[in-house]
């Protein structure tokens, strides 16, 4: 007698956090600044730049709940580079 298969079930990815964070070829999380989009007129051109930088996810406990937030964050390459 054959044996019943168990249904599998996939786990949801938070959309918000898969758009906010990317990560590496080497594992790291990497995230954007926020603040680009509204009230850039009275900025500096030097500030402006600064919000382009890619910042990694240091912090263990954010490492850990964007992991389980999406969970195939590493698996697919095609969430934004920010």
């Amino acid at each position: 007698m054959a044996k019943a298969k168990v249904k599998k079930y996939k786990l949801k990815t938070h959309k918000a956090t898969a758009k906010r964070f990317r990560q590496t070829g080497s594992g790291l999380l990497v995230r954007t600044k926020g603040g680009k989009t509204h009230f850039r007129r009275r900025r500096s051109q030097r500030a402006k730049n600064m919000l382009n930088k890619t910042i990694t996810v240091t912090s263990l406990t954010m490492h850990k709940r964007i992991k389980m937030l999406a969970p195939y964050l590493g698996l697919y390459k095609q969430n934004p580079r920010g």
